[in-house]
Formats: C-alpha cells, structure tokens, sequence
C-alpha cells in the first residue's frame, strides 16, 4: 500500500493512488528551463492563482473514479505580511489508509499553531525551500524540525538552468539536512514503514543533474 509521488518540476506533482491521480499546481511556459506540461489527471487542485501554479490548461482531464483520499485544507499566506503582498496560499493535506501527505504551496510564512499541529507526523511533505516568494531553506528547515515528516520532498528551487531566476539554488537546502537522497528518477512511493529522508527528486530530464 503506497500513494505514488511523480514530480514534474517547479512546485508541481501528480500524487496518486488506486488509479486516480491528482495534479497539483501545474505551471505555465514561463517558468525558467522547463518544458511546457503535459498531464493527465482526474483533477488538478492548485495552492493559489499565480500561473506557476494554476495553469489548468496543461493538464487533461480524465473522467471516472472516486477521489479515495481525504482532503484537508488550510489558507496560510503567500507572504510574511499576512497576505498583502501576494496574497493568500493553501495548504492541503491528502490521507489515505492511515498514510498523510502535505503539499504547502507557496508558503511564505511560518504557519499558524494549528497550522503547525496539523502537519505533525506526516508521512511525506513537499515544501518550498528557495526563498524571495516562500519559505527560504533555513526556515523550511527549521519547519522540518518542528513537524518531523518522515519524507521531506523539497520544491520551488532552482537547480541549473531550471527555475525562477529569483529563487535559490536546491543546494543551498540540501547543506542544511544530513538524510539527503538525490534520486535518479522523478518518482517516490510513500509507505507507511519508511525511514527519514530528505528526497530531493529529478525533474523528468536526462541533463539535469549534470547542470549543477
């Protein structure tokens, strides 16, 4: 029993299980190195309405099934001004026979405590580590250590020539966390029994890990 992670660069995945498939915040053609989207999902779900993470248009929509997973929802803010810069972000936590996992969005704030509370134990988390619009590496980090996920899929960072300019470098996220696995695929499969890791995953191009 697993859910499968596919991660597709940027902040976007595909999370799935039981044959239903769910796309989270695909991005459009501008976000720097990155091929346009192409998906297929039984629904996409998106943080908030910035196309680099609500660009709906790249994901085809596939009819049948019952959503298996149970969703929770929390509104956090895009920014550490309570919304008035970039507004609002949602956080989503997706459980499935007893298995819990959190997508933050571009959190750009730490969360409020029963924010915090709700994202104890997680089996897997995907967090923004580059800064400038979210949470820099120190502070997610620092998140990681107050929650304690037993999978931390780091995103929203730059690695070579993909990612916004703006943005820091996957390395410097990377030197902060001793349980770093730099895996060769994009794909991760969450199960209950699993050891900790930082899961940092290869966005779906041979030449990546050769850029940095």
């Amino acid at each position: 029993m697993a859910i499968k992670i596919e991660y597709h660069g940027h902040s976007c995945f595909v999370i799935s299980v039981e044959g239903y498939r769910i796309a989270l915040d695909p991005y459009d053609g501008h976000v720097p190195g990155y091929a346009p989207l192409e998906l297929s999902a039984n629904e996409v779900m998106c943080s908030h309405e910035h196309l680099d993470h609500c660009y709906r248009e790249a994901v085809t929509l596939t009819s049948g099934g019952i959503n298996p997973f149970a969703v929770e929802e929390f509104v956090s803010y895009h920014d550490d001004a309570k919304g008035t810069l970039r507004g609002s972000n949602t956080i989503r936590i997706f459980a499935w026979r007893g298995i819990r996992i959190a997508h933050l969005g571009d959190m750009g704030c730490v969360p409020a405590r029963e924010i915090e509370a709700a994202l104890q134990n997680l089996d897997a988390v995907m967090i923004p580590v580059g800064g400038t619009y979210t949470l820099d590496a120190c502070q997610s980090n620092t998140l990681i250590e107050a929650i304690q996920p037993k999978i931390v899929i780091p995103m929203h960072y730059r690695c070579g020539r993909y990612g916004l300019e703006l943005i820091d470098f996957i390395e410097s996220f990377a030197r902060l966390r001793n349980d770093v696995t730099w895996y060769e695929g994009n794909t991760i499969l969450i199960e209950k029994k699993m050891g900790r890791q930082t899961a940092i995953l290869k966005y779906n191009d041979p030449n990546v890990w050769q850029e940095i």
